[in-house]
């Protein structure tokens, strides 16, 4: 079957309205046709991104997860403190805002460089360097924030220095076990020979109140590398399991040698004794001539929106010779050896489709806005006007006869009853809801006893997926999120892998497809069943879904779009369940 979905036209609202009359909007697995198999451990859709994390330039990158989003700010220019915010890793349509401009002719007003981003203590703080224009004058200060929105106003709170008040940049909080101390990268004396580590203790998030303790010279031959001025310098907090690691970058960050490495603090040892300290002598993460990526340095990490993996977001370039220039955020999955230190793995070329965090794209409730009976949703993106699928996530008080009202600024679906659910258990449903160009809010409503927990967006993005025999991401204005991936041949295709749905079952497969040749042909496959579709002539620009229906089992999955015949664009693919199924 083929269902036609053609963006702003009567069609496609002729279609919403015929789906929305054969199953009120809103889809539940019947206890006919559909196993019973439910993945205890579902944390969401899954699906996969691609480095980079943003199209413009962020080095430095500081980013922390927070209330259901991700906060990123970064090096913007050294002019301004930026600070983006976006419901997943992607950061392309995320919303962006400059908190704070330095005034003009003080001793902080040029070269803000490497803002971090912390919540020390119940506020939001901004620790950045700057100086007059004169990097030999470069400092450490702090930003605090009015109210708990990292994106709301900031007020400018001085200096944070030792008593020696040297040269210092890089610098952030680290809390252990109820204490707080001030790392940063710093000059021995006044020539700018070498970058060290420091710490020193802090009687509050603003103070320094003790001397300064040095922690590690640049002496590896890896740390020298580009070098004099030899660096140890863009220092991070990672723990786990009770230990303690500094992560941070040596050789010059204008060189293709840079790389992270780590300090680790002994179990149960003083952050300011020096010896409690090892530093290792191999780098963490380094240059991948083969991958294409050089540079790869001054990292932060966040946890996943679920909170069970880490992941680490650094910058690299992807050309030897890029310098300072073309330093973009990317990240990676932090693993873990069996001596208790991090793995970041080798870095990865742009083309390599990564799992995306657990539970990333699922919008909980309880970060929500309450607006009167409704929970808003904001800040959910589309860049073009679209219908998608919503799956909810619910619970059914015993006897209810419940439903859940979805409703955007360019439609709504109104629900069935929700099947019930056992005690303590979740329920799962899906609706469909058309949306705007730009995104918003999304709200829902639930009545007679359901209670609504997540909702989600099950849609994979094509460009996002592993590009097979020969095809290729290709930029397209008439995409969801401007690109698409080109099936320019027969046998090019593309796959998704860490398709997760939350109960084994028959899935309806809508596959978004733009400007295919005449007699082109779409297998897509599952677990070795395979529906081979031919896709009709369209309009430049117009885009239709193709649907197929196919088995899937709890948990991942991996589904393959091949062009059979001709050539055609794959937008992306939703993955749900049709009505009536």
């Amino acid at each position: 079957m083929r269902l036609k979905r053609n963006r702003g036209t009567a069609t496609l609202l002729a279609a919403l309205l015929l789906l929305l009359i054969a199953g009120g909007g809103y889809w539940m697995w019947s206890k006919q046709g559909h196993p019973d198999e439910t993945d205890a451990s579902y944390a969401g859709h899954g699906g996969t991104f691609k480095n980079t994390l943003a199209e413009i330039d962020t080095p430095d990158p500081s980013v922390v997860h927070h209330g259901g989003f991700y906060y990123m700010t970064f090096t913007h220019g050294g002019t301004d403190i930026m600070v983006m915010k976006s419901r997943t890793l992607d950061f392309r349509s995320a919303e962006r805002k400059v908190v704070w401009h330095p005034p003009v002719g003080t001793a902080y007003s040029a070269n803000l460089w490497a803002p971090e981003i912390q919540h020390v203590r119940g506020k939001w703080l901004i620790y950045f360097a700057a100086d007059d224009g004169d990097n030999a004058n470069h400092r450490m200060y702090a930003l605090e924030a009015a109210t708990d929105d990292p994106m709301g106003e900031y007020a400018f709170k001085g200096k944070i220095a030792d008593e020696t008040d040297k040269w210092a940049i890089d610098g952030l909080v680290m809390e252990h076990e109820e204490r707080l101390y001030f790392i940063w990268s710093g000059w021995e004396g006044d020539v700018n020979e070498a970058q060290n580590t420091y710490i020193a203790p802090m009687s509050d998030p603003l103070t320094i109140s003790g001397p300064r303790v040095l922690l590690s010279r640049p002496d590896l031959d890896w740390e020298k590398a580009g070098g004099p001025p030899y660096i140890n310098e863009g220092q991070s907090v990672l723990r786990r399991d009770g230990r303690v690691h500094i992560v941070y970058s040596g050789a010059g960050s204008w060189t293709p040698y840079y790389s992270i490495g780590a300090l680790s603090l002994r179990e149960g040892g003083d952050p300011l004794r020096a010896e409690d300290w090892s530093k290792h002598p191999k780098p963490l993460l380094a240059p991948d001539a083969e991958a294409g990526v050089y540079g790869p340095g001054h990292n932060s990490f966040a946890a996943s929106p679920d909170g069970t993996e880490t992941w680490i977001v650094y910058h690299a370039t992807s050309g030897e010779s890029d310098g300072w220039a073309n330093r973009k955020a990317r990240a990676a999955k932090v693993g873990w050896t069996a001596d208790g230190l991090p793995d970041f793995g080798p870095p990865q070329p742009l083309e390599a489709a990564i799992e995306a965090p657990s539970g990333m794209g699922v919008l909980r409730a309880e970060d929500a806005r309450p607006d009167g009976e409704e929970l808003v949703f904001s800040d959910v993106v589309s860049t073009v006007e679209t219908v998608v699928p919503v799956l909810l996530h619910y619970r059914m008080a015993e006897g209810g006869a419940g439903r859940i009202s979805l409703s955007s600024s360019a439609g709504k679906a109104e629900t069935a009853e929700l099947e019930p659910t056992a005690t303590g258990a979740v329920g799962y449903a899906y609706a469909e809801l058309k949306l705007p160009e730009g995104g918003g809010e999304l709200r829902a409503r639930a009545s007679g006893g359901a209670e609504l927990l997540a909702l989600e967006l099950p849609r994979f993005e094509a460009e996002w997926g592993e590009m097979l025999g020969g095809a290729e991401e290709n930029e397209n204005v008439f995409a969801s999120r401007g690109a698409a991936a080109l099936l320019h041949e027969a046998g090019a295709g593309v796959r998704l892998p860490n398709v997760r749905v939350p109960k084994s079952g028959t899935y309806t497969v809508s596959v978004a497809v733009l400007n295919p040749a005449d007699g082109s042909k779409l297998e897509i496959s599952a677990g070795g069943a395979k529906r081979t579709l031919d896709i009709e002539p369209q309009q430049r620009g117009e885009l239709r879904m193709y649907e197929a229906e196919l088995k899937l089992p709890a948990g991942a999955s991996a589904i393959e779009l091949t062009a059979r015949a001709g050539s055609l664009r794959v937008d992306f693919a939703d993955i749900w369940i049709r009505p009536g199924g």
